[in-house]
């Protein structure tokens, strides 16, 4: 992948990820949306993939941890089938991502997580029947693994799974957190295949590092200071804007 980057689209991609770390720090996502429509605005698509890939990574992990690994295993266990299921897609799906145009994808992803988000933003609050919650885990976690590895965005889907079935801040955060650290390894090493992340991808991505924790830091201040009601705002505001943002990329690029 050759990179031409000068030092003001340098800036520019370290902001956006300053910016996409104090989000996901309040939201627990929304890392890999930011960079990879911001960074795609300006750089190629494949490098601001590339660009996501370590930040994400980085960031999901702490995320997943902050409460203790025995927190992080426990959630594991308590959505292992989403988690297996989004992984296994997310790793077939990446080995398309540079043959497959993806602005089809991007609008199938976007109109239904605006949908959902302006519904429950409205009022809607949808549940996940017990007895139904293993299809839910089997559909939305196929639909959020096939995406994520095409796009490097999985997050959408596996909020709405969390929030239909009403998990609480703090359990909430933390099992996305398990959930995006796992598809982002899985990820990384599907992209070390694919070929998008070469040796200048990868340079890229790790220089993006440090302004992602940075604005993680300041995001997570906030988010401990949000009640349960108001976290839930925040996630379906930044849901709405999400999936407005893909529908505009599907229909203009």
């Amino acid at each position: 992948m050759p990179l031409d980057i000068t030092l003001f689209l340098f800036v520019a991609a370290a902001a956006l990820a300053f910016f996409a770390g104090l989000v996901k720090g309040i939201t627990g996502f929304a890392m890999p949306m930011i960079l990879i429509s911001g960074i795609g605005s300006f750089l190629p698509p494949e490098t601001a993939l590339a660009g996501l890939i370590l930040p994400t990574l980085v960031t999901n992990f702490w995320q997943a941890m902050r409460q203790g690994l025995g927190a992080a295993m426990s959630s594991a266990r308590n959505h292992w089938r989403y988690l297996a299921i989004t992984l296994t897609c997310l790793a077939v799906s990446a080995q398309f991502v540079t043959r497959i145009p993806t602005s089809a994808f991007f609008l199938l992803l976007g109109l239904p997580v605006t949908l959902f988000a302006v519904l429950q933003l409205l009022g809607w609050r949808p549940q996940i029947d017990p007895d139904n919650r293993r299809k839910a885990e089997i559909g939305i976690g196929a639909f959020a693994g096939g995406f994520g590895g095409l796009s490097g965005i999985w997050g959408p889907p596996t909020v709405l799974y969390l929030t239909a079935l009403n998990v609480p801040k703090v359990e909430h955060v933390r099992v996305q957190g398990v959930v995006y650290v796992s598809g982002a390894v899985t990820l990384a090493l599907a992209h070390l295949n694919s070929g998008v992340l070469d040796a200048e991808g990868l340079t890229f991505s790790a220089a993006l590092i440090l302004p992602g924790v940075l604005g993680m830091v300041a995001g997570f201040a906030i988010q401990d200071r949000l009640d349960q009601e108001k976290f839930r705002w925040a996630i379906l505001i930044v849901l709405t804007i999400a999936g407005l943002n893909l529908i505009r990329r599907g229909l203009i690029g």
